[in-house]
Formats: C-alpha cells, structure tokens, sequence
C-alpha cells in the first residue's frame, strides 16, 4: 500500500472517570471526517465509564490492568505496583501485534504503561495536559513523549519545549445546538431551566445538595438533574414536579440538555469547563476539595467567568440562595456568558489533529 492510501493506526488510552476520554473522542470524531484514513484502537480501564462511551463512538475497546499512587500512606499502593507492571506487560504485547503510528493520552494511570511500552517500541506518543496543575500520571509520561498539548498558555512552563498551547477539544463543538423540544425532557417554557452535572461517575455532594434543596428550588425552577452511574434514586423523577434525573446521558443529549439550559451547575472538571466555555453558559461551578479542580476553578473565578462556590462552605439553604439570584439577575447572565465564552483557547479539535 502506498504512502498515500496508507491507514494510519491511532491508539487512545484513557479512562477511570470521562475527563480523560471525552478530549480523545473529540480528537477521533475531527479524524474520522477524513475518510479511511484512520483506525483506533482504545486502551482503558474495566470499570470506570469509557467502554461504553468508546464503542458507542465506534471504537474497539480492550480493558487492561491499572493501578494509581496515592499521595498518603494506603497498602493498596503495593497492590498498584503490581497492577501497573502487568498493565505494562499487556501494553506491550498489545502494541507489538498491533503496531500503531501514534499513541494518544488526555491523562488518566492506565495511560502510564501504555505510553511507557510505546516509548520502549518507537511508537510517537502525544500526551494532553488538561488541568492547569500538572497530574502525577502526566508526568510520569512526560519524559517518553514527543508533544505536550496543553489548555492554558500558563501551563507551557510545566514541559518545555515539548509544549504546545492548543485549548481543549471538545465533542459538542461537532453536535448542532438545534432548538429542543422541552416536552422531550418533560419540560415547560415557562420556568427557567437548570443543568445540574453531577459528574460522569456522580458527584455525591452536589447531589445531596440538590436533593437537600428541591422543594425550594422546584418552586421556581425546573432542574434536569445528571447524577451519574448507579446514583438515581428510585421513582425520585416521578414523585417530584419539575425535577427529571438521569444517570447518563450521551453526548447528544448532552448537546440538547445544553440547549435547554438556563444555568448550569457543575463540579470543575476541564471536559465539562470547556463545554461551558464553548457554549458559553452562565455556570456556578464548585470545585473537588483540595484538588486541581481549585486551580481550574480559579481561572475562571478570575476572569468573572463563572460563580464559584466552596462545597465546605455550601449548605442547602446557600446553594438555592445562590441559584435564585443567579435566576433573577439577566445583567449577571450576560456578563457570565461572554466571560465564560473568551477564557478558553478556541480551535483545540482542529489544532490538535495538525
């Protein structure tokens, strides 16, 4: 087969939370417009939310062993090693029989042994740094790598040369943001709408903070509640007026749950951040305690492009005072909606396939 009709075989790794997929899935969506030119392949975790995620986009999945190095004292840290080593060992065979021209990670441990074999065969490796803060498993990847992309031009100091400022690839941007129908989603016109993403694993705070709220926040809002896998509660949608729930939804409804979406109200992950940037919606985001999360969440913070909120600081009765006023003022909206729009770097889908 000649250079010009050569098949270039992508491998993505990634996974344990959605963070570390969805940038991957946007890059793959962006190659996939070229024709027969790409395979992938992806590399992830048993258990956390990629495989589903992957093989609906189309993707072949195959889960291998992985571990992660917790910063305190904890014996599961001796399991990891070993869990780690043999993730290292499958990688490897798996890249010899397979052969890929590029290997491609958003962060996430089951990266690691995956770009660690990589390097050991030759393969091109290309790492995304999402977070403002670098994450241990990026840099343990770093040195193995050929190109670090990058989402704030702060973080080109963390790697040098390697370093690329791109912004963060986003899936919604190839999703048409088409007027909904509200009674999709059991919705009137008449209330405002308030998108609550617990997380693609759930977060449970801002889920009982929702829960701890709903009587008041009901009264004059309608909430479309994204608890995350395993979290519903039983009957909840059907008992309580103006409260719809899901455990998940893909990535196209996400798009139409945007749509309907008045304000959004979200942990500080960077896949979701960058959504919000993208569409640019009004958000309070609340971020993991003592986490990069904080970090994320401080740029936006200090471009007044989002209102954040301390979860050891919430209680029931200030997370819906905060919700109410944000619902009643339009001037701060607005002012939210062309901050948030500006913070990130447009263009990440299209910057990172060049």
């Amino acid at each position: 087969m000649d250079a010009k009709n050569k098949k270039y075989k992508i491998l993505l790794t990634g996974g344990g939370t959605a963070g570390s997929v969805s940038p991957l899935l946007a890059v793959a969506e962006e190659l996939k417009r070229e024709e027969n030119k790409f395979d992938f392949f992806w590399l992830g975790t048993k258990y956390g939310p990629e495989q589903i995620m992957v093989e609906e986009a189309g993707i072949k999945f195959k889960a291998i062993s992985g571990g992660k190095w917790r910063r305190y004292f904890s014996w599961q840290n001796l399991i990891d090693i070993f869990k780690i080593k043999f993730g290292f060992w499958q990688a490897l065979v798996i890249l010899l029989k397979s052969r890929p021209d590029l290997v491609i990670s958003a962060g996430s441990f089951v990266s690691v042994p995956v770009v660690w074999a990589a390097w050991l065969l030759g393969v091109k490796v290309l790492v995304h740094q999402q977070d403002t803060r670098p994450g241990l498993a990026n840099r343990l990847m770093a040195p193995f790598t050929q190109v670090i992309t990058v989402c704030f031009e702060s973080s080109l100091k963390d790697y040098g040369k390697k370093a690329v400022w791109i912004g963060n690839p986003t899936r919604i941007t190839n999703y048409e943001l088409r007027i909904t129908n509200y009674k999709k989603y059991n919705l009137s016109e008449n209330l405002p709408v308030i998108l609550v993403i617990g997380g693609g694993t759930g977060a449970q705070s801002i889920n009982q903070l929702v829960w701890q709220s709903l009587s008041e926040l009901t009264k004059f809002c309608q909430i479309i509640h994204l608890v995350g896998k395993d979290k519903r509660i039983k009957n909840q949608e059907s008992r309580i007026k103006n409260y719809n729930v899901y455990e998940f939804l893909d990535v196209g409804q996400m798009a139409e749950a945007y749509r309907l979406a008045d304000i959004v109200v979200s942990r500080c992950g960077l896949g979701t951040l960058s959504e919000l940037s993208y569409l640019g919606k009004p958000s309070i985001i609340i971020p993991i305690p003592d986490s990069h999360q904080e970090d994320n969440a401080a740029i936006f913070s200090q471009n007044q492009a989002a209102i954040v909120l301390q979860q050891q600081d919430l209680s029931g009765n200030k997370f819906v005072r905060e919700i109410k006023n944000l619902v009643s003022n339009k001037a701060l909206q607005e002012k939210l909606s062309k901050n948030i729009n500006q913070v990130m770097k447009r263009g990440a889908n299209e910057a990172m396939v060049e």
